[in-house]
């Protein structure tokens, strides 16, 4: 498992790497104008070449990269060329913000899902049913669809929780829950529908192999099979499918971080990315790259626990 892990850490540096550089190199090609942005559309020639000068944009990809890469080392990712903020600051002020959405999104998607796919599998008929029939609405219906009608019922009318935005866990972990809940069940909307298919289909097969079988031969309790046999050798593909689906929703969170008004990572980037401001760009990559990674890692972690083979490789 030691291995295992120093094998994802040594490839997870290769990918933020490549991820960096690719990321660098197409905002470049975009040929977004950061310095006649900042400068406005009334700044003459010279002025917007002084600052181009200035922040370094007259260099070459390879020069302005490797500058780049150079200070993010030292931990230095610089400062938004928008709004004089140093990036870091301004990550850490937002990045919470995401990841308490994406996070409860994850464990609400986790616990529906098993929920579901195990109850339709061991049940089959009607409950199979419906599952199936959630998993189409899950497919067919936008989270934005789902973020509207969730706003308009359980905020505007009947006024449950705010319809906007964002209160710390620092402050108070009810607001915090309340500010964030709305969100992630929208957010985790179309994941129940991916991982509560794949649990059943995963746990139809499980419940049709020779050991259970074998186990209810001798006896055991049909909540035992399923619970410490069953479910848990269902579990590893299923958690591969959670961790794609966790990685999705860092995207996802950009639209409804828009539609709830919350200070989120998702939003920042957006409008950094229509400016060209290149430092919070490179930055807002690099967290996401390193929340993957160490997902990833996690997630190997949870799977040598489940199955004891995945330790070796």
């Amino acid at each position: 498992m030691i291995l295992t892990i120093l094998r994802r850490l040594s490839s997870g540096l290769l990918l933020i790497l490549m991820v960096t550089a690719i990321t660098f190199l197409l905002v470049k090609a975009s040929g977004v104008d950061a310095a006649r942005s900042l400068l406005g559309p009334s700044a003459s020639a010279e002025d917007v070449e002084s600052l181009r000068t200035r922040l370094g944009l007259d260099q070459n990809v390879f020069a302005q990269y490797s500058s780049w890469l150079a200070s993010a080392v030292r931990g230095d990712f610089g400062t938004s060329w928008f709004t004089n903020e140093p990036v870091s600051a301004a990550l850490a002020s937002r990045l919470p913000v995401t990841l308490s959405i994406v996070v409860v999104a994850t464990v609400i998607t986790a616990v529906v899902s098993v929920a579901l796919g195990s109850i339709a599998a061991l049940r089959g008929g009607v409950i199979d049913k419906v599952l199936q029939f959630i998993a189409l609405l899950g497919y067919a219906l936008p989270g934005l669809l789902i973020a509207i009608i969730l706003v308009s019922i359980f905020a505007l009318q009947l006024k449950l929780f705010a319809a906007t935005g964002y209160v710390p866990i620092t402050e108070s972990f009810t607001g915090w829950l309340g500010s964030i809940l709305l969100p992630s069940i929208a957010l985790s909307f179309g994941g129940i529908a991916v991982l509560a298919t794949q649990i059943r289909g995963a746990m139809v097969d499980e419940l049709g192999k020779d050991y259970i079988r074998t186990l209810r031969s001798r006896g055991v309790s049909n909540r035992a099979i399923v619970l410490r046999h069953a479910l848990r050798n269902a579990g590893a593909p299923s958690l591969t499918v959670l961790s794609l689906l966790f990685i999705s929703m860092l995207g996802g969170a950009v639209l409804i971080e828009r539609i709830f008004a919350l200070p989120g990572f998702g939003q920042f980037a957006a409008a950094s990315s229509l400016q060209g401001d290149i430092p919070v760009i490179m930055g807002v990559v690099t967290f996401t790259v390193v929340v993957v990674v160490v997902v990833n890692i996690l997630i190997d972690i949870a799977n040598g626990g489940l199955n004891p083979k995945a330790r070796t490789r």
